[in-house]
């Protein structure tokens, strides 16, 4: 059970990370392996990794903090697991898809700059050859490149200078609309993950592989050991040297180095009158700059909107805090409803991934030539220690069914090593 502070030092299978991933595999080793001694250690207070939702109790919905849509929804795992486990998936369109809402001119500047961003995907998916920046494809003096990088950077959390089109062009989350899970997809994952046998607040910081049989691994709170042990951490947690091998393991920190992880924060706003805007509606806040906000208006109807910021602006205005949040994004409601808005305005919630002590980032990208080290970071060493997490899936990494794919993944073949 979560919280679970037995005491026992010899396991089966250890799991570090509770997210998506660490969570799957353990569920899966249960059902394929009862025999087998399993024990998922969690740094963190909680369940569910980058998967987080919040309350809002005047509101009757989760709010997603981190991921919250089930992306290719009806070849999502998490799509069945939510009805399996009754709570309610909501298929109302997403933004991007068909018969979403919203908010856009019909002008004929709207239509060039649509225009101009869907020659600029042609343009990333047509090519062919080294791989290249995102930023590359940019045509100089565009006057749609801000928008453009704004979208760029929502994708992959990260300015488009750094990220690889090469791995952008693999990136499939599977057919299907997005949809979205009312209670939250934080409370998906987490629940998911209740009936797994679980420490928190347990810190891993040294896995001690030196020797045939049994792996040592030492905790902050005492040591224990394994026959085999799955890490599902952050590429920025393995790239910062968080967790010791010992003997190391370059070929693995140097491909979380090279798959670090963008940033996407999340600020939720309070709406006085929720008349005042329309409901489950989308908005971009500015149609120039890069450094911009996008904006769920509203969400499942709720008093609320969701402002998300990406990459560097993501940064800047987690380093500078929430009231700095909270005034870019008052502004840019304010430059599109009118000034009178910004009296119907509180802050809710925000997230702060790039400080979270465990994780650091929300989603991984990969670097110009590196998006064949997602292979390298998912294949185990020694048939005895196993990866797993979005930044192992190939094309589905960014996505929580992409870390359940691959938690799913590494449990099948641990459970092979023992037959």
């Amino acid at each position: 059970m979560p919280g679970d502070n037995s005491k026992g030092a010899d396991e089966d299978v250890v799991i570090i990370g509770a997210g998506a991933a660490g969570i799957a595999a353990a569920r899966r080793l249960r059902a394929i392996r009862p025999d087998l001694s399993i024990l998922l250690l969690e740094a963190g207070d909680r369940l569910g990794g980058r998967a987080w939702t919040v309350s809002l109790p005047e509101a009757d919905i989760g709010l997603d903090l981190g991921c919250g849509w089930l992306h290719g929804a009806r070849t999502n795992a998490w799509t069945a697991i939510a009805g399996e486990i009754g709570l309610t998936v909501d298929r109302t369109p997403a933004p991007w898809d068909d018969g979403g809402r919203r908010l856009q001119r019909d002008d004929a500047e709207a239509r060039a700059a649509r225009q101009e961003i869907g020659a600029y995907f042609e343009r990333l998916e047509s090519h062919s050859g080294n791989d290249a920046a995102m930023a590359d494809m940019l045509e100089p003096g565009n006057p749609w490149n801000g928008q453009i990088r704004a979208v760029g950077t929502y994708i992959t959390g990260a300015e488009l200078e750094r990220s690889s089109v090469v791995d952008y062009n693999r990136y499939d989350p599977g057919p299907g609309p997005d949809w979205r899970v009312r209670e939250g997809y934080g409370t998906l994952v987490s629940l998911y993950g209740k009936p797994v046998r679980a420490r928190l607040g347990t810190e891993v910081t040294r896995i001690d592989h030196r020797h045939a049989g049994r792996i040592g691994i030492e905790t902050k709170q005492g040591a224990l050991s394994a026959r085999a042990v799955l890490v599902t951490v952050s590429t920025n947690v393995l790239a910062a040297g968080k967790i010791a091998f010992d003997p190391p393991l370059p070929d693995k920190i140097e491909a979380a180095v090279r798959l670090p992880l963008g940033l996407a924060d999340k600020l939720f706003l309070r709406l006085a009158n929720q008349e005042a805007l329309p409901a489950d509606t989308h908005m971009l806040g500015s149609t120039r700059r890069g450094a911009t906000g996008t904006y769920q208006l509203r969400p499942f109807g709720a008093p609320v909107i969701e402002a998300y910021f990406a990459g560097d602006l993501a940064h800047d205005l987690e380093g500078q805090g929430r009231e700095a949040a909270f005034s870019f994004a008052r502004d840019e409601l304010a430059a599109y409803f009118g000034a009178d808005i910004r009296k119907e305005l509180s802050v809710a919630a925000m997230s702060a991934w790039a400080a979270a002590p465990h994780i650091g980032g929300s989603y991984s990208y990969a670097e110009p030539g590196a998006s064949d080290q997602r292979g390298r970071l998912a294949a185990s060493h020694d048939g005895r220690i196993f990866f797993a997490g979005e930044a192992c899936s190939t094309s589905r990494y960014s996505t929580a069914h992409g870390a359940y794919e691959t938690g799913v993944a590494a449990a099948d073949r641990i459970a092979g090593s023992f037959s």
